[in-house]
């Protein structure tokens, strides 16, 4: 119902792919997150990306610290939904096992796995497994010689960084892979992925790294990369937050409905509710929220207290509700008056027509 005033024009970048997911050109912008759990307990990991599936992931990251987590991939791979993109830091061995053992891509920064010897290991053991790379440049793990000539992390320094760790896999005939130049630093992390996409046409992975806890991260996350996706930046999305990596799921693909760049699920339009609201606005948004986690088809809901704001907010949603006096209030469907629903617990009643409309509509 929602029209688009605006279409975001995305940088034009070359394909690479994660497993069955592709990434890049005019594919779908892809969330991800990464498992908290040790991944050597593979039961746990496993039920955790089966909550990560449900939220609406493309892809999953975990952790692979040793050769028994290198291991435990094994199991994980094979209950995973998804395909699992393998975490390496320093231990060349580690990439290697992940890719024989069904990682769909490599975490890596070829700068701090060692001699190019053991760089050249690592992808001939991608190119045999058909296994992505994402080379992963991080402000606060950049290589010794960047930050001797850069004295701190900036953006020159992450983009030089990215650059020098591409020819390293351009060098080695490997041109499957993606890259992130992130910071916590939301200034930083723009100007450098600004900077790198000028300089190259490979897919770029968006993130602001340890962006901290639910509601500064999700401002920090949504500012960083909601401004370079504007811009036409960004291929696949992280959203880092101090909580559950379902919550970075759903904050992903709120991140992308604001932007119309990919819909996914129920999108409420809500009043921030007054003295003039006809119901509880706050309490019916948050029931509603939580009850309609599962549904994936795009469904746009406008539940607004009074008739201020009521009835044009609902001329342009899928479902609407708009307060009226004495306990009377008015249900749109598809931008017209549909009913007027008097006396009625609304959540229930609500969830319900929308849940109708999800399982009847072609949108």
């Amino acid at each position: 119902m929602l029209r688009t005033y605006q279409k975001i024009h995305r940088r034009k970048t070359r394909v690479v792919n994660v497993g069955n997911v592709l990434i890049g050109g005019d594919n779908p912008i892809s969330v991800q997150t990464m498992t908290n759990t040790l991944t050597t307990d593979s039961k746990s990991t496993i039920n955790q990306i089966k909550r990560i599936v449900k939220a609406g992931a493309d892809l999953v990251r975990v952790s692979i610290p040793d050769k028994d987590s290198s291991e435990s991939l094994k199991q994980i791979v094979k209950n995973s939904k998804i395909p699992i993109i393998a975490d390496i830091h320093f231990h060349y061995k580690r990439a290697i096992e992940s890719a024989e053992n069904g990682a769909s891509c490599l975490r890596i920064n070829p700068g701090n796995i060692g001699s190019k010897e053991k760089v050249k290991d690592v992808i001939k053991a991608a190119k045999n497994n058909n296994c992505s790379i994402r080379i992963g440049v991080n402000g606060g793990s950049l290589e010794k010689k960047i930050l001797e000539k850069y004295s701190e992390p900036n953006p020159e320094a992450l983009v030089e960084s990215a650059i020098n760790n591409i020819k390293i896999l351009e060098d080695n005939d490997f041109f499957n892979f993606k890259i992130s130049v992130k910071s916590s630093d939301i200034f930083m992390a723009i100007k450098a992925y600004e900077g790198l996409s000028e300089l190259c046409d490979y897919p770029l992975h968006l993130g602001i790294t340890e962006a901290g806890a639910k509601r500064t991260g999700t401002i920090k996350s949504s500012i960083g990369m909601g401004n370079l996706l504007l811009n036409g930046i960004g291929d696949t999305i992280r959203v880092s937050l101090s909580d559950e990596p379902e919550e970075e799921v759903r904050v992903g693909f709120e991140i992308l409905k604001s932007l119309g760049v990919r819909n996914r699920g129920i999108k409420i339009i809500s009043c921030p509710s007054c003295a003039r609201q006809q119901f509880e606005v706050i309490d019916l948004v948050k029931k509603l929220e939580k009850s309609l986690e599962d549904i994936e088809k795009t469904i746009t809901v406008s539940i607004i207290g009074c008739v201020v704001n009521g009835p044009g907010e609902a001329n342009m949603t899928n479902i609407g509700i708009t307060g009226g006096g004495n306990n009377t209030h008015m249900i749109y469907v598809d931008g017209k008056k549909d009913h007027i629903v008097k006396d009625r617990d609304l959540a229930p009643y609500l969830e319900d027509i929308i849940r109708k409309k999800a399982k009847n509509s072609s949108i």
